[in-house]
């Protein structure tokens, strides 16, 4: 199993304050882990600079060998771009797109043609159990619908990296459970990696490994 992602001596402060403190990290092509923590304790910040959208202020961060902390901004972008994909709690669908559409995004930015974009995309759409719903508005769906429809946006583009910042947080449990259950079985089957932030350990559960983030510091948590 290759390393998707590398951290190393990651340090980030905010002012005065240690927010992260020499996190090191290592999470292998094809697997998924969770790393769960109280509000506030950095999760997101840890997101942000694994995603390239801030950089450590010391310590290295490497994505399939590349590393984000000698990039320009904007190569960081585009690896970003090609690379990671995202999911978030508040979903982030465009509402006068369809889901088709929505799902596209990624696509159309990477400059993929036409043809095959409405392909992928309806594949895509399909492996979330969305199937006949490519040209429904976002309006017409409901949260867990909504969620299943930026979980295949966020895998169309074939990225190698996964990023789910509190993926469920908008849903009831039982939507919860089946979005992480697909969420954890769609990396796994396209091979990438997966990272999941939380502060819910029930749904780091779907993980292959847990993580926690307490006092700026990674830990075993399972």
């Amino acid at each position: 199993m290759g390393r998707m992602l590398v951290l190393s001596n990651v340090c980030k402060r905010f002012g005065t304050r240690t927010i992260l403190d020499a996190v090191d990290l290592q999470i292998g092509t094809g697997e998924y882990v969770a790393i769960i923590g109280e509000s506030g304790s950095g999760k997101s910040t840890l997101l942000n600079l694994i995603a390239g959208l801030d950089l450590p202020d010391a310590g290295t961060i490497a994505i399939d060998g590349q590393s984000l902390t000698t990039l320009t901004e904007d190569a960081r972008t585009r690896l970003r771009r090609v690379r990671v994909g995202f999911v978030f709690q508040a979903f982030h669908i465009l509402p006068h797109l369809t889901v088709a559409q929505n799902v596209e995004l990624p696509l159309v930015l990477l400059g993929v043609d036409e043809d095959d974009r409405a392909t992928r995309a309806r594949a895509m759409i399909s492996a979330v159990g969305l199937a006949g719903r490519e040209r429904s508005l976002p309006r017409e769906l409901s949260g867990g619908e909504l969620q299943r429809v930026a979980l295949a946006r966020a895998l169309v583009h074939r990225p190698a990296l996964v990023l789910a910042d509190e993926p469920t947080g908008n849903l009831d449990p039982d939507t919860a459970d089946t979005v992480l259950t697909l969420l954890a079985g769609t990396i796994h089957a396209r091979g990438a990696a997966g990272v999941l932030v939380t502060h819910s350990p029930h749904a780091a559960q779907t993980a292959d490994r847990i993580l926690r983030l307490e006092h700026g510091r990674l830990r075993a948590a399972r």
